[in-house]
């Protein structure tokens, strides 16, 4: 029997195991460059849901554009409202126009979240809307702004005739303390209807007139009132000045908006030195503070407002 020789295992030698690392390297290397081939070849088509996106994208694109030509287009009918704006706050007013920059609670915090999580459709869909709204607000504000234009036209100098300041400096507006409405009465404690609105001043305060106008009444002394002032603004209109310490006008006597016509006191049944002020049309009162347009801004007659019904407590 012929006997099988046994040869041992060769070594591998650093040659061999270099080979069979470039020939793996080699092998990966291929695979990667036909995964990135069948990759790139597939990416040429689009699926199904990719098509929707570009097709949509595309829409929205298109809706934009339009919106961006309709907002354009409301840019110049607003500025041309913000000229005949400025041209009545002059003719009415004989001053700058106010600054009315709304912050409005729309782009509040809370706002800009709820409006990140809407998708883009219901974004366009909600800007289409308010932009339309924005349209419709704009023609009728042309409409309102022409009507004044000519009204502001046929009134001329009557303008001024008008109230529209305040009765005394009151820069802070602090020191209109009671305002018109229920108030309760100092001397009777009782709940009362406070016909006009009260400054709580140092008595010898100025008091200016509030509108063009002719004395019609001074008394002096009045049990309640005291030294009381009316002036007829002639187009229904009158204002009444009360508690005075001194008057610098008589009956009869024409006087302009801004003139100095008194000065404040304690006169009458008073808690302590003050002005009431009261404005009539027509025959009945109203609100004077109403009838600060001519000197506050939106923002400063909230203000007034607010620190004029903080109190119930009258002076008179």
């Amino acid at each position: 029997m012929k006997r099988i020789k046994y040869y041992p295992p060769r070594k591998k030698s650093r040659n061999d195991v270099r080979r069979m690392i470039w020939r793996a390297c080699g092998r990966l290397l291929g695979w990667c460059v036909l995964l990135l081939a069948v990759f790139q070849f597939f990416a040429l088509f689009d699926t199904p849901n990719e098509r929707k996106a570009k097709e949509s994208t595309a829409l929205l694109g298109e809706e934009y554009d339009k919106l961006s030509n309709r907002l354009d287009t409301l840019e110049s009918i607003i500025d041309n409202v913000i000229e005949r704006d400025n041209y009545i706050f002059y003719s009415l007013f004989e001053s700058q126009p106010y600054n009315l920059d709304y912050q409005s609670d729309l782009y509040d915090h809370e706002a800009n979240e709820e409006w990140s999580t809407h998708a883009n459709k219901a974004k366009l869909s909600q800007i289409e809307e308010q932009t339309a709204q924005i349209e419709r607000d704009m023609k009728k504000l042309v409409i309102i702004y022409n009507n004044l234009q000519s009204k502001i036209a046929t009134a001329g100098e009557e303008i001024n005739n008008i109230p529209a300041i305040q009765p005394i400096i009151n820069p802070d507006l602090t020191l209109l303390t009671a305002s018109y409405g229920q108030r309760i009465h100092p001397f009777y404690k009782t709940l009362t209807y406070h016909r006009g609105v009260d400054y709580t001043v140092p008595e010898g305060t100025r008091v200016f007139a509030t509108a063009d106008g002719k004395v019609k009444e001074v008394i002096q002394r009045r049990t309640s009132t005291g030294t009381r002032l009316v002036i007829s603004h002639g187009n229904g209109y009158e204002t009444v000045y009360q508690h005075l310490s001194k008057t610098n006008v008589r009956k009869g006597q024409s006087v302009k908006r801004g003139d100095i016509i008194a000065l404040t006191g304690n006169t009458g049944l008073s808690l302590l030195p003050h002005l009431h002020y009261e404005i009539t049309y027509n025959g009945m009162h109203v609100d004077p503070i109403h009838y600060f347009f001519g000197e506050l801004s939106p923002s400063e007659y909230k203000r007034i407002m607010k620190i004029a019904q903080s109190g119930m407590q009258s002076f008179d």
